[in-house]
């Protein structure tokens, strides 16, 4: 199989595109445009994020509806949580006066809220999928 012309190096293009797009934001001094677009980017993420879990959510309602009450609680639970947590990260950042400083021990929280919500959402799902 032969390679055409440019496939070689895709890299290579890439990288160069970067620094492309590096010089034009320096050249003109687009910082500013630069800093909307970390926003709007900020902003999709989190929707992305929103979205995809409420596809997940509706895909599943009823069977999540047939769960116990304890389960469902913990699993929203956990899932609403994360989202909060990532809500407040972002919407800290991007709309209030002063940004949210998650350093030292509010970091250390900030980010063990993952881990320990995203352990109690699977071990709910996985308790409710396990036949014994």
């Amino acid at each position: 199989m032969r390679l055409r012309r440019g496939d070689e190096h895709r890299t290579l293009r890439a990288f160069a595109i970067i620094i492309a797009i590096v010089c034009v934001v320096m050249i003109f001094q687009l910082y500013a445009t630069l800093v909307v677009v970390s926003a709007l980017v900020q902003i999709a993420f989190f929707l992305a994020i929103a979205f995809a879990l409420f596809l997940f959510w509706r895909e599943r309602r009823g069977e999540i509806a047939l769960w116990p009450a304890r389960a469902q609680w913990t699993f929203y639970g956990g899932s609403l949580v994360i989202l909060t947590n990532l809500g407040l990260y972002f919407g800290a950042r991007l709309f209030a006066a002063h940004p949210l400083k998650i350093n030292g021990l509010t970091g250390v929280a900030w980010l063990l809220v993952f881990p320990l919500c995203g352990f109690a959402v699977w071990r709910t799902w996985r308790d409710q999928h396990t036949y014994y």
